[in-house]
């Protein structure tokens, strides 16, 4: 489950993605310099390979661990995409194949703007299809794909069913997708509403949607992104956790989500910011450039998989959350104001990607520090703690 919206502003769009996965589905940045290709070369990507393109051009995207395809990322030329699962009336295979975030990988390593990129999609989607499986622990887990693509002028969205497609050029100063169809006509016709409604989607959707035509900037996005939905901390569903807003938390029997990365790009100017790990509320979103990687010592990665690894940025992070989940507005409370006062700075005088993580890094400890004393008692119902203890033994089992 997943929510991306964009917002215009004076200068261009800006695009904001959500990522919402299977809570101890670790996520990385990767960056890809621009390349050039041999004729017969192939393109790998999760599951199948392809005819390469002569030229792909230099990215940063951020992906799940197992696979090649991303959630969200941009390219040198300014174009930034997200994409979401979507429920529909045609069968999502399981059979290898091309996965949605393939597709979204593929365009921004072969488009120059936002309308390429759809047609990249819109062209690998009619000649290849989409299928395979979409999680690492849900072995039978499928969907199929929308998509918000955006440059410094212009967004649209890109729909999908299969090999079906639709797209809308976004006319306003906001746009917001989730997990449902939304292009008329399109939606009605392929549209799984019940699923839909498990998924919750038209209720983020609609928040989303209000509170960016309400708000401004890369600051703004930030803010939205956090939202739980509640005015407050998780508001706990046996049927599907907390999705009641963009930040998500999981903890439901039939659907079980969260946030494991959030993303926003300014295209007004370039600027890509990301958490690289869960829960936006108690992340900070780290300047990333395209063509500039973190350096390992600052950005470490080893063994970014389903089990704890505390080498790993997003498992360093993740302890941090799931002792905070055990009362979420309270040690929501402890780190708020330092966790602005420090984005703020971000904003107004960006450093480079690696002198943020280590002050994150610095952050972190300070606020784990001050979290511990107001989580001594889960406040959480009793089905909820004994889910997460699922997940944690489970992170555990191969550590």
């Amino acid at each position: 489950m997943c929510d991306t919206f964009v917002m215009r502003g004076i200068g261009g769009y800006l695009l904001a993605k959500n990522s919402d996965r299977d809570p101890n589905e670790a996520q990385l940045w990767e960056w890809t310099p621009a390349a050039d290709h041999a004729p017969d070369a192939p393109a790998r990507t999760t599951y199948v390979e392809l005819p390469q393109v002569a030229r792909t051009h230099a990215t940063v995207v951020s992906r799940p661990w197992w696979m090649w395809g991303a959630e969200m990322g941009a390219n040198e030329h300014g174009v930034a995409i997200g994409n979401e699962a979507v429920f529909t009336k045609e069968k999502a295979g399981l059979e290898p194949g091309l996965l949605g975030m393939d597709l979204l990988r593929l365009a921004l390593e072969r488009s120059t703007d936002a309308r390429e990129a759809v047609e990249v999609i819109v062209g690998l989607l009619e000649e290849h299809g989409q299928s395979g499986r979409c999680s690492a622990e849900r072995r039978r887990f499928t969907y199929h794909n929308s998509f918000l693509v955006a440059d410094r002028e212009r967004a649209i969205v890109l729909e999908t069913a299969g090999r079906q497609w639709a797209t809308e050029d976004v006319k306003g100063h906001v746009r917001s997708i989730s997990n449902g169809l939304t292009i008329p006509g399109f939606a009605e016709r392929y549209a799984d509403r019940l699923r839909g409604r498990v998924a919750a989607c038209d209720v983020r959707r609609g928040l989303t949607q209000r509170r960016a035509s309400e708000s401004g900037g890369v600051l703004g996005a930030i803010g939205i992104l956090r939202d739980t939905g509640t005015g407050g901390g998780p508001r706990w569903s046996p049927l599907n956790g907390s999705m009641a807003g963009p930040n998500m938390h999981a903890g439901g029997l039939l659907a079980s989500s969260q946030t494991v990365s959030s993303w926003v790009s300014d295209l007004t100017n370039g600027a890509h910011w990301a958490t690289g790990t869960s829960d936006p509320a108690f992340s900070l979103f780290v300047p990333l450039r395209v063509g500039e990687p973190a350096a390992d010592a600052t950005y470490p990665t080893k063994d970014v998989d389903n089990h704890r690894d505390e080498h790993s940025l997003w498992w360093q992070q993740a302890a941090l959350h799931r002792r905070a989940l055990r009362d979420w507005v309270r040690a929501e409370r402890v780190i708020a104001a330092d966790r602005d006062r420090l984005q703020r700075r971000w904003l107004g005088d960006p450093p480079s990607t690696d002198e943020a993580l280590e002050q994150a890094a610095e952050a972190r400890r300070r606020w784990r520090t001050g979290i511990d004393p107001v989580t001594v008692r889960d406040s959480r119902p009793l089905w909820v703690q004994r889910r997460w203890a699922g997940f944690e033994h489970a992170a555990r089992a191969h550590s």
